[in-house]
């Protein structure tokens, strides 16, 4: 069955119907899986046709994203190809720019019309699953633009780690006091789970590291992470994120709380409580907001720019069209507050996805629908090898017994048998062998080299890490 793609022009659906996911993150990537899986037989005789746009080929399992900067996990063990676990569906790579559902059409940018320098490409549908997901939300911050460095894909967390050893690399190097003290200070911003887990990690690894290090030693270094508000890992409750910053301040991180970072103009990181630290290491975390093409569709859209759903997971006041996860604002039914919608975490995003594949399905059998029903369980969050907190199901976990819990509920929700095998693999290996403390920075700029032998000048790194 033919995708029917083209250029400027609003292609003929196929016999049967075809159904639109924007997104291959969790929500794309599960519901993708659940139709595929539900309609078997639809899909075999042409009766539906499942497209799945997406910038990247693989689906990124977030949670790990700490670990493999630490390398804990390898980078291609922390995403799942999204062709070889979609066989049934068209994979699209590309990215959608503007939606007019009232036409049922999007139109998209693909590696091809990039390349061709053509003009965007339009598709019909007949059912939409809008799951973009977030992007960073970041901040008019003075310089933060030229030197912070995100952590939300596998490409910003494996550079964070090849950054923070190059780091080590130049303080051992340098005999200039100001540069070694720049290179040695991390300034983490954000108190949420990213932010927390991503610190934790590179520390513990940076400490690990300083043992081969003849003139770097752990106390050298200065681990900062700096937080708006007075609390941290919000998700695991007061008690546990109080327990948090101590653990973390136990090992000389400096937890700043209701503090704010104002600017990061030629690597000093100036603080809102006046405090300036140099540093060639800004790391951002600090939240996320909704993806930019939700503002370009004819969809409701709420207060937050997310869009406004129905506890079945379909869009408020227009039929044929679904969303999940972090793009929707679902209600949630489970609690006791009026007005109330289910967080925008992994956790509800993948149970989403499996009820708005069911109910696309009834849909399309005119069945009655599903209400998407889940009370938050908890949250569990690694501060390090063998270091973490959890608060599940009104229980409260810490040290040892939090962080087994941590890679243990996370190695039963990674997809695919294959990828369960590969990362208990490498833990087990982890546990018997030492830890690579090796930068590839390099493969950052894979022809550096070839361009340098052929008379032309390497390219300069825009983080100024080497």
């Amino acid at each position: 069955m033919n995708t029917a793609i083209s250029r400027g022009t609003t292609p003929e659906r196929p016999n049967g119907a075809r159904i639109l996911i924007v997104g291959g993150g969790y929500v794309g990537m599960y519901t993708a899986l659940r139709l595929q899986r539900k309609l078997k037989a639809e899909l075999k005789r042409g009766d539906v046709e499942i497209v799945v746009v997406t910038p990247d080929p693989y689906m990124t399992y977030q949670p790990f994203l700490p670990e493999a900067a630490a390398g804990n996990i390898s980078p291609r063990h922390v995403v799942v190809p999204l062709r070889r676990v979609l066989d049934q569906c068209k994979i699209v790579i590309g990215e959608a720019q503007s939606i007019d559902h009232a036409k049922r059409t999007a139109t998209l940018t693909t590696l091809a019309t990039l390349e061709e320098g053509a003009e965007p490409e339009q598709i019909s549908y007949d059912q939409l699953v809008l799951a973009p997901g977030s992007v960073s939300r970041v901040l008019p911050i003075p310089g933060l633009a030229d030197h912070g460095i995100g952590f939300k894909t596998v490409e910003e967390a494996i550079g964070l780690r090849n950054h923070v050893i190059e780091q080590m690399d130049i303080a051992s190097s340098t005999r200039d006091p100001a540069i070694r003290d720049a290179a040695l200070t991390f300034v983490f911003v954000g108190g949420g789970f990213a932010g927390v887990e991503a610190l934790g990690e590179l520390e513990d690894m940076a400490r690990y590291t300083a043992r081969y290090y003849h003139n770097v030693k752990p106390e050298d270094m200065k681990w900062i992470l700096v937080e708006a508000s007075n609390r941290i890992l919000p998700e695991v409750g007061e008690e546990m994120g109080k327990y948090t910053v101590t653990e973390l301040r136990r090992r000389n991180i400096d937890v700043r709380l209701e503090t704010r970072l104002e600017s990061c103009v030629d690597r000093v990181a100036v603080l809102s409580d006046g405090a300036r630290f140099p540093t060639r290491t800004v790391v951002w975390t600090a939240g996320v907001k909704p993806h930019p093409i939700l503002a370009a569709t004819d969809l409701p859209l709420n207060e937050r720019g997310r869009l406004k759903c129905t506890a079945e997971l379909t869009v408020e006041g227009v039929t044929h069209a679904w969303a999940a996860g972090d793009a929707a604002a679902v209600p949630d039914v489970t609690s006791k507050q009026p007005g109330s919608e289910t967080a925008p975490n992994a956790q509800h995003a993948v149970r989403q996805a499996r009820t708005l594949g069911d109910n696309i399905v009834h849909f399309l059998r005119g069945e009655p629908l599903e209400t998407y029903s889940h009370a938050y369980a908890g949250s569990v969050a690694s501060l390090g090898l063998h270091k973490g907190v959890a608060h599940v199901y009104g229980r409260k976990l810490k040290g040892y017994s939090a962080w087994f819990m941590h890679r243990t509920y996370h190695l039963s929700r990674v997809p695919t048998f294959n990828r369960k095998a590969r990362v208990m693999a490498e833990w087990t290996l982890a546990g018997l062998f030492k830890r690579e403390i090796v930068s590839l920075g390099s493969l950052e700029h894979p022809r550096a080299e070839f361009e340098l032998a052929a008379g032309g000048k390497p390219p300069e790194d825009p983080k100024g890490s080497s």
